[in-house]
């Protein structure tokens, strides 16, 4: 228990120091301290219940104690356990917190790229429309395919007006792919950059400061790619695509090609309308897809990463938990033990129960009441003479001066000599 106290003491002493701010003599003293106290408090609680616990006969006090025991254990785990697991798995949290945040970033980035390509795939209707106009204006001016006179009258020049309008709007969209590249170009170095952090040998907390300036610097580039996005000027142009048109005056010599250049300029604007109406509707679904949420990178502490990423650190925290738990299984075992030896003992007598231990304390017990009760029979002798006075009193035995009895052994002495 001593050996278990001090080794989860001194991993307490790493997670607490590494929660604690500052590097003055303060600060380690406090983790000291803190970490001492955990180590006497462990095992002066484990040292109680192996003693008590497992002399509990009866089913209300050892379910009391046991009772007992678990608070404490709740306590260990809250004082001491995550802290040990922090130590053990901290750096290792912090880092798995960190490839987290770069795959939440990367998701981000490729999110935002996507958005603001999306109205790429409204180009190719946008040049399919562009060229349907000019090759019907191209016709119109060479063979009168629209109204059967040629030359560059009104229908031709509404024809060409339309596909120029069109052949802007396909030009804007082309000219934002190169922003676009580069802006996933910068994001995408960012994240190599991340990426290399994670995996290096610096201590933890100087990578996590570099790691959160990649990480702002991300966060820019994903802005700027959601603020690229060519989707609403797409949808602005594709409604006011007829309505921006100013149409030329009809310039037919005749009546008669003057009612057709109108018929034809109705059916002109009734296909320009669908067309627009065709590009605001794609451009509204771009538009309806989710917005890149925002996200901020947070560092955490070893201890607050390693109980955000518990689950991916079993080992870590069970090694935790059983420093400072075994114990427990210490207690188990003697509670099983010691209710193993009162069964086998409740079926025999009492003087075959007895240990060698038992029968000595008997023995010094009889002992001790054989000599009480002798000298209470010679204090009753002596009170009862001493109550009689008339009786006569034994006379006490003389004692011989210490001379007379150097002259006996001289006289033995020579007595054995002569002889």
């Amino acid at each position: 228990m001593g050996v278990l106290a001090v080794a989860s003491g001194v991993y307490t002493y790493i997670g607490v120091r590494g929660l604690l701010d500052g590097a003055g003599l303060l600060t380690f003293g406090a983790a000291v301290v803190y970490s001492g106290a955990v180590s006497v408090g462990i095992f002066i609680f484990w040292a109680y219940i192996l003693k008590f616990l497992p002399q509990m006969r009866s089913g209300a006090t050892r379910l009391a104690l046991t009772s007992g025991m678990l608070v404490g254990c709740g306590a260990i785990l809250a004082m001491s356990s995550w802290l040990n697991a922090a130590a053990l798995a901290g750096a290792a949290s912090v880092e798995q917190h960190l490839a987290v945040t770069v795959v939440d970033y990367q998701e981000r980035l490729e999110q935002a790229h996507e958005n603001a390509l999306a109205a790429q795939s409204l180009l190719p209707d946008i040049r399919i429309a562009e060229q349907r106009f000019r090759q019907l204006s191209e016709r119109e001016q060479s063979d009168g395919a629209l109204t059967g006179s040629s030359g560059r009258g009104t229908v031709a020049q509404y024809l060409a007006q339309m596909a120029q309008q069109l052949a802007d709007l396909g030009d804007e969209i082309e000219s934002t792919r190169v922003p676009v590249a580069d802006l996933f170009a910068e994001g995408s170095r960012h994240l190599d950059a991340m990426r290399a952090i994670v995996g290096g040998t610096q201590p933890i907390d100087q990578r996590s400061v570099r790691f959160a300036d990649r990480a702002v610097a991300l966060v820019g580039v994903i802005a700027s790619l959601t603020q690229t996005s060519i989707a609403p000027a797409v949808k602005r142009q594709a409604r006011d695509l007829s309505r921006s048109f100013i149409m030329p005056a009809v310039t037919g010599l005749s009546v008669d090609l003057r009612n057709r250049q109108n018929r034809v300029l109705d059916e002109v604007r009734s296909t320009v309308d669908e067309t627009s109406a065709v590009l605001a509707e794609a451009a509204d679904e771009i538009l309806a897809r989710p917005p890149v949420p925002p996200l901020r990178f947070s560092p955490l502490s070893p201890a607050e990463a390693v109980l955000l990423y518990a689950a991916d650190f079993v080992p870590s925290w069970a090694g935790a938990v059983a420093i400072d738990l075994l114990p427990g299984v210490l207690v188990l075992i003697l509670m099983v033990m010691h209710a193993s030896i009162r069964q086998q003992e409740s079926h025999l007598a009492r003087d075959e129960s007895m240990s060698l231990k038992d029968l000595q304390a008997a023995l010094e017990a009889w002992t001790r009441l054989s000599r009480a009760a002798q000298g209470e029979v010679r204090s009753g002798a002596g009170q009862s003479l001493r109550l009689d006075p008339a009786s006569p009193q034994p006379e006490a035995p003389r004692q011989e001066p210490e001379s007379a009895g150097v002259e006996h052994l001289d006289e033995s002495r020579a007595r054995r000599g002569q002889s």
